[in-house]
């Protein structure tokens, strides 16, 4: 069967094909910010938002750095930063974030009560979100580290469509299960067009001082399992232990680059792979 089409409808159709060969509304700069660099994962419960919280200290020492909090539902910087003040609003309507470490900081956290769930669809998720790369004011900053919330939903497609990415590091635990979904997260990455830097294999072994050896609790070979996959070409920047102190220092909201040598010479050695994705060249 043949369907005829009136010249209205041809027109409807062709000026449909002509948009969508258009792509997406272009990216836009939050102002004042050089840098947009990703921390995410595909499963919860990996350390996340430990590594961005650590890695956005190490960075600090060579650039100007915020961090925020994207995890809506569940958030963790506040706690880990040692932050509680509700942020002020300035005379453009704008959110001035907490600083603290000497970094800018927001978070859903800061704006609603501590043991308030937070209740929302999805259209309300996307609008918080742009209200915190939009409406905060961040700049001047040479980079923005996003703590991302686990999975690949709402937050990550608001994210990668609204705010050019200069890169994301992906975190996941040598467990097959983190690793699965950590690699449908690199898929996801890779659809919307965003670098991906490397991986961070939290939790990959426990030093026995006993023994004085490595225990995988969780599994090895996590490099290996990547071949074949999405993550097959992207390198492991750095293998962190388990350690009982780096949970103490995340509850006690300080940072475990502050306090222990052997942990900040990972995240340095972290920070120095990624920096020459990142433009930071100074005016």
């Amino acid at each position: 069967m043949t369907i005829q089409l009136c010249r209205s409808c041809h027109s409807i159709l062709r000026r449909g094909t002509h948009n969508l060969s258009r792509g997406l509304p272009k990216k836009l700069q939050i102002a004042g910010v050089k840098n947009v660099l990703l921390v995410a994962s595909g499963k919860g419960g990996v350390g996340k938002s430990t590594i961005a919280t650590n890695l956005a200290i190490t960075l600090s020492k060579r650039c100007s750095v915020g961090l925020l909090d994207a995890d809506v539902f569940g958030p963790s910087i506040p706690l880990m930063m040692n932050i509680s003040d509700t942020p002020e609003i300035n005379h453009q309507n704008l959110i001035i974030p907490v600083h603290n470490y000497n970094i800018k900081c927001m978070s859903m956290g800061l704006l609603v009560d501590e043991q308030a769930p937070v209740v929302w669809r999805g259209l309300m998720v996307m609008q918080a979100i742009r209200k915190l790369l939009r409406g905060v004011r961040w700049g001047p900053l040479d980079v923005l580290v996003i703590d991302m919330p686990p999975g690949t939903g709402d937050t990550q497609l608001s994210v990668t469509q609204e705010v050019p990415i200069q890169g994301v590091v992906l975190v996941t635990t040598p467990q097959s299960v983190a690793l699965a979904d950590c690699i449908k997260g690199a898929e996801m990455f890779r659809k919307v067009d965003v670098p991906i830097l490397g991986v961070v294999e939290n939790m990959s072994y426990y030093h026995c001082s006993s023994c004085n050896k490595q225990h995988h609790i969780f599994g090895r070979d996590v490099g290996h399992r990547m071949k074949g996959s999405a993550l097959s070409d992207v390198p492991i920047l750095g293998k962190l232990p388990i350690k009982p102190d780096i949970s103490q220092h995340c509850d006690s909201g300080t940072p475990t680059v502050i306090l222990d040598s052997e942990i900040s010479e990972m995240f340095d050695q972290i920070a120095h792979s990624i920096i020459p994705s990142l433009n930071l060249e100074h005016d």
